[in-house]
């Protein structure tokens, strides 16, 4: 495996300067999505992945610790960080009301609007129209991306709940959705956003030229397709039992299954501003480490939190004895490792305007700091 020389520059030039000599090598931030081989004499469940240089995990805990302290003197200032979310969420939970009416046949579509509108995060949607209007985009122009993103990450939250795959029955502190209406409908609830996402981002952008509209439907086809989100969540189901799971392979896992989706996210919002490709490229990065970032903490939440604070079931990776970050490195290298993934994902942004990029500092501040 090559790196490719695009994310090579870039992370030597926005990371290269933090780190002594030697001792950066990110081989996975390398390319997207390129450099993973499942050995055909091998079949799932997967025994390891083999990369050409050590794990993500080894090269950044290698690196000198980062105090939050240090990081938090990065962050712009006189940014309402939560304000901003709630109004983002807000235009969001909008428009997918318009967007997913109640019609014919009712039942397929209360379940997709049961799930679509349960409330959640919104973090995808925001990284789209943040990584837009930091390009000088706008909301408007952004928002048809941004709502087929958050479609499809709740397609994989309802199909990720079926009984044949994490087999859950809570949800964003509701029971799922196919305790609800049913396994069929889940599935087919699933299916039908997905599709629509894809017919929303076509038909509903304006004031996008047509060639980045059609960038942008390729990028969301990889994040959730063979080189993507289903790469990631069939090798995780796989390797359930797999006491052999090291970090390499727990890496591709969430890589594919969770970070592909922020990275396209913001990729995605960034080729609907007009941001060059370089700029592309430094933000795919970026979301990457994000991506990373939230499954860290979300193991770490996963092992510390309760259902209850959670709003899912606590302690099941446990167990089910699934591979996490604490179950690997321990409790406090997870934490370590979290924080050094924070820092390397803010060190991306330091080339834009920062009054601009604040929404994206603020994400990342979120997403290492969330309690639930």
């Amino acid at each position: 495996m090559v790196p490719s020389n695009s994310f090579s520059a870039a992370l030597s030039n926005s990371v290269g300067g933090n780190n002594q000599a030697g001792k950066l090598d990110l081989p996975f931030l390398a390319c997207p999505f390129r450099g993973f081989s499942v050995s055909s004499r091998n079949p799932l469940p997967c025994r390891r992945i083999k990369a050409q240089n050590s794990s993500f995990v080894a090269a950044t805990l290698a690196n000198e610790a980062i105090s939050s302290e240090q990081v938090s003197e990065a962050l712009p200032e006189l940014f309402e960080f939560k304000g901003y979310m709630k109004g983002k969420a807000a235009s969001v939970h909008r428009a997918l009301e318009q967007c997913v009416p109640v019609r014919f046949p009712e039942k397929i579509h209360d379940s997709m609007r049961y799930s679509l509108l349960a409330g959640g995060k919104r973090i995808r949607p925001a990284l789209c129209i943040a990584a837009c209007e930091l390009f000088g985009g706008t909301e408007e122009m952004a928002m048809p991306s941004a709502c087929a993103l958050e479609m499809i990450h709740t397609m994989s939250l309802i199909h990720d709940d079926l009984p044949c795959m994490d087999n859950d029955d809570l949800r964003r502190g509701k029971p799922t959705n196919h305790k609800i209406f049913g396994e069929y409908t889940a599935v087919l609830a699933g299916d039908a956003l997905l599709a629509f996402a894809f017919e929303h981002i076509a038909t509903a952008t304006r004031g996008v030229p047509s060639g980045k509209v059609v960038r942008v439907i390729a990028e969301v086809a990889k994040a959730i397709g063979p080189k993507g989100l289903a790469a990631g969540q069939v090798v995780d189901i796989a390797n359930e039992k797999n006491a052999n799971v090291d970090l390499e392979l727990l890496e591709y896992i969430h890589l594919h299954k969770t970070a592909a989706l922020l990275e396209c996210s913001v990729v995605s919002g960034a080729i609907l501003g007009g941001a060059s490709d370089e700029q592309v490229e430094k933000l795919r990065v970026f979301a990457r480490c994000n991506g990373l970032l939230f499954q860290v903490v979300d193991d770490i939440l996963d092992v510390t939190r309760s259902s209850e604070e959670l709003g899912k079931t606590a302690g099941k990776d446990l167990l089910a004895d699934k591979a996490t970050y604490p179950k690997l490195l321990g409790l406090e290298k997870a934490r370590e490792f979290a924080l050094e993934l924070k820092h390397k994902a803010l060190n991306q942004l330091s080339e834009f305007d920062e009054s601009r990029a604040a929404p994206l500092y603020g994400l990342t501040e979120y997403i290492a700091s969330r309690q639930n």
